[in-house]
């Protein structure tokens, strides 16, 4: 569920970004990121089934993917840590999707350094520009 909504957020920075920078293919690129996205996102899903297991947690197994309806605890160990490492494996595969993306954006798509300045540059004006379409214009 966070995922789906970071991609959706990623997608709309891409294409504010290409459509402000007046580049060609939006949509090819658009559609590129968000599967690149899904890749990096899958891929670390996968990554932390493996840490899970490495780090003798109880076999989750097929237990670890479970449908949007449970809202249960995904408690992979007991002591300390039991609440941050469930925390870490929820969100690293977002922001490594997240993270994949920035660096395609910066250095393909705008052609520019590799700094954290240009790297998240336009994510605040992205998420103003989303605020001010939920306002009405009164007439």
């Amino acid at each position: 569920m966070i995922g789906g909504i970071v991609m959706v957020l990623t997608v709309i920075w891409v294409y504010q970004s290409l459509m402000r920078a007046k580049k060609s293919n939006v949509l090819m690129w658009v559609a590129g990121s968000a599967i690149v996205f899904l890749v990096i996102q899958v891929l670390f899903y996968n990554v932390n089934i493996m840490l899970v297991d490495a780090m003798d947690g109880k076999d989750v197994g097929g237990e670890y993917d479970r449908e949007l309806t449970s809202v249960g605890d995904r408690k992979t160990q007991e002591g300390a840590g039991g609440w941050f490492m469930p925390v870490v494996f929820e969100l690293l595969p977002p922001i490594a999707g997240f993270l994949a993306v920035a660096v395609i954006r910066t250095l393909f798509i705008l052609k520019e350094a590799l700094t954290p300045a240009n790297l998240f540059s336009g994510v605040k004006e992205m998420f103003e520009s989303i605020k001010n379409s939920f306002k009405t214009s009164s007439n």
